[in-house]
């Protein structure tokens, strides 16, 4: 029997967009993963304070993941998706480290534990907190997105990073438990939740459809008056 493979896609989920659930799918399909967990940050030190309380982005991060749960069942992807808490309930700053460790002592030492995310946070990776022992912990999978040109804005230590780790084919994904980094070109979203939460705050709030934000979101960001 082969190891587990789990996609990790954290975020601030301020509010969760399409675009969280198309880079979801996509590797939930690619990698062949068997579960994906969905994180909100619980303080995002990098975020600053004008941010929605954590409980009702874990609210809104439970709607996104029925949304995503009804997608995957519909394009036949045998994934499970949950929403963790790890983060909400951790006192202080939300690191990345912090939850890699937890979730490599939840899984043991086999599973392969896949970071999901886009092409922007590998560009500023430097800047996490203990950013290279994450690749003790973790693999790494990475989507393209416009606008962003990675080897025009990528830093020295990023080009280290991808010289000494980056794969051309996710499937080693599925064997090796951490230490890898695979750059997706094959999707591209451009989708931001500042934007979003910018256009729900003007008189155009009433044309963002389901298109760009999940149905079930949309509903709780109605019913409780967010982003006004």
């Amino acid at each position: 029997m082969s190891s587990k493979k789990i996609g990790i896609l954290g975020g601030t989920f301020d509010p969760p967009h399409i675009g969280h659930l198309r880079l979801a799918s996509h590797f939930a399909k690619i990698l062949h993963l068997d579960e994906l967990l969905l994180i909100p940050s619980g303080e995002p030190w990098q975020k600053g304070s004008d941010i929605t309380s954590a409980e009702i982005r874990y609210q809104l991060t439970e709607a996104a993941g029925i949304d995503l749960a009804r997608a995957l069942l519909y394009l036949n992807i045998p994934t499970q998706v949950s929403i963790d808490r790890l983060e909400i309930e951790r006192c202080g700053p939300s690191y990345s480290i912090d939850t890699a460790k937890t979730l490599r002592e939840r899984f043991g030492p086999e599973a392969s534990l896949i970071w999901l995310t886009g092409v922007d946070s590998l560009i500023h990776l430097p800047s996490w907190n203990s950013w290279r022992d994450l690749f003790q912990y973790l693999n790494f999978a990475v989507a393209s997105r416009p606008h962003y040109d990675l080897s025009a804005e990528m830093s020295p230590e990023i080009k280290e990073l991808l010289d000494t780790r980056q794969i051309q084919d996710p499937s080693p994904l599925e064997n090796a438990p951490f230490g890898l980094i695979y750059v997706d070109e094959g999707l591209s979203v451009d989708l931001s939740s500042t934007d979003l939460r910018q256009r729900l705050k003007t008189a155009s709030r009433s044309q963002i459809e389901s298109e760009q934000i999940p149905s079930h979101v949309l509903e709780i960001i109605a019913n409780l008056g967010l982003y006004q």
